[in-house]
């Protein structure tokens, strides 16, 4: 019996934990003592290099704790949220995933997500090192339904070899002198467009893969408007700054061609564009650039100064899982101080600690410090989150198509506004 209690003893001893408390603790223990084998499924939307870290992750949550293995499937953003929906009425849901700003609304209203609030009774695990706002999100009547893993502010990507060439004053230098606006920003996109054909540069793209349109709403915000109002129950770029939006847009694409028109496939890797909006996570992708020098700078200012737009995504357990505590446990791995330490090489960490280290800010082939600091921490204090809506997928497309009126030169930036809040409204308030 002492050889027994002195051997369970010195397991629990030698057990490593990653970032919490429990991980010697591991669920699953059979009749015999011996621990049962599971697999987790972590479902994601990354690109290749996100999918390869969290593989790594992934292998070191399962050296910690061999009985639990985790499979990671990937499904592309743009279907992701339905690709969830349908899973769920299939009662086929993951075990966790991620989940971003404009899904949890949909989810909690849903009831799939999974209540993780004990998180806050492991005191290893350092809740009260997360930024309070990044948690917002996910707290639903006291509870939470999730954990932040990037906070990433819009930030805008440019081409510093194309700003040269034109003998253009860099967005940066422009900012510290409270001269960066949208004014200078149009003159800078005429500026640097050149050429026709496969030939062509353009100043600017505000479009991943022509449906972001989100993007855009830093104009609005920026002048003390916006497309919805705070309670999300009303569309509202019906008004002089919605216009205003639009026909920026319209003037760019059509007027002075410093911007592609919808369809044209030109990214900012190819060297051909001066300017590109996205969210910071973009950098990793921007960190392969060999061609030309490249950098980040804040968006430019309205008359109520800069306003980026937040992108937010997080770990959610989903509803139904089989292992909840195991479950559990590889949530608290992942969004760990280590966990998150790890995954800020390609996200805005959404803990105090990480945020200002400097294994943040001094991943080889990361911009400046100095342009990260100016661009993406100074700027979390003014952004905007992403609006989220238990019908946003309705919202979307509609909104998708008011664009596709502008950008088939079918109608009026004043007449699209107008029809779309017509339709808008009554999905928001239903």
């Amino acid at each position: 019996m002492k050889k027994a209690i002195l051997l369970a003893l010195s397991t629990a001893l030698t057990a490593f934990t990653f970032g919490c408390s429990n991980t010697a603790t591991t669920p699953g223990d059979s009749a015999t003592g011996q621990k049962e084998a599971v697999e987790l499924t972590f479902l994601t939307w990354g690109n290749q290099a996100h999918l390869d870290l969290y593989t790594k992750l992934s292998e070191k949550f399962t050296q910690q704790n061999p009985t639990i293995k985790v499979k990671l499937e990937s499904v592309p953003f743009p279907d992701y949220q339905q690709k969830v929906t349908v899973l769920a009425a299939g009662q086929e849901l993951p075990d966790i995933g991620w989940v971003s700003e404009r899904m949890v609304p949909q989810f909690m209203e849903n009831g799939i997500l999974e209540d993780v609030s004990d998180v806050k009774n492991d005191t290893a695990f350092k809740l009260d090192d997360f930024i309070p706002s990044t948690l917002e999100l996910f707290r639903k009547d006291d509870k939470l339904y999730g954990l932040p893993f990037s906070t990433p502010p819009t930030v805008m990507f440019y081409n510093k070899d194309l700003f040269d060439k034109a003998g253009l004053k860099s967005p940066n230098d422009l900012a510290k002198e409270g001269k960066w606006t949208w004014e200078e920003f149009e003159k800078s996109a005429q500026a640097i467009s050149s050429g026709t054909g496969a030939s062509k540069i353009y100043g600017a793209n505000f479009f991943r893969d022509w449906k972001t349109w989100i993007i855009l709403s830093s104009y609005s915000w920026s002048n003390g408007s916006g497309p919805f109002n705070k309670e999300m129950n009303q569309f509202t770029w019906n008004d002089q700054y919605g216009v205003e939006t639009l026909s920026m847009l319209q003037r760019m694409m059509f007027t002075d061609g410093s911007h592609p028109k919808a369809g044209e496939q030109v990214s900012f890797e190819s060297g051909k564009i001066g300017m590109f909006f996205d969210v910071y996570s973009y950098v990793s992708k921007a960190r392969t650039i060999k061609d030309f020098k490249w950098d980040i700078a804040p968006m430019p200012a309205g008359s109520k100064g800069s306003a980026p737009m937040l992108g937010q995504a997080g770990y959610s357990i989903f509803k139904g899982t089989k292992h909840l505590e195991e479950t559990k446990l590889f949530l608290k791995f992942l969004a760990s101080e280590q966990g998150v330490q790890e995954t800020s090489t390609y996200f805005v960490p959404p803990r105090l600690s990480v945020l200002n280290s400097d294994p943040f800010l001094n991943v080889p082939g990361n911009p400046d410090p100095a342009h990260i600091k100016q661009a993406v921490i100074d700027e979390m204090p003014k952004a905007h989150l992403q609006p989220g809506h238990v019908d946003w997928q309705k919202i979307d497309t509609t909104i998708l198509a008011g664009f596709d009126q502008l950008f088939g030169q079918t109608a009026q930036p004043a007449d699209i506004v107008k029809l779309l809040e017509e339709k808008v409204n009554p999905i928001m308030k239903k």
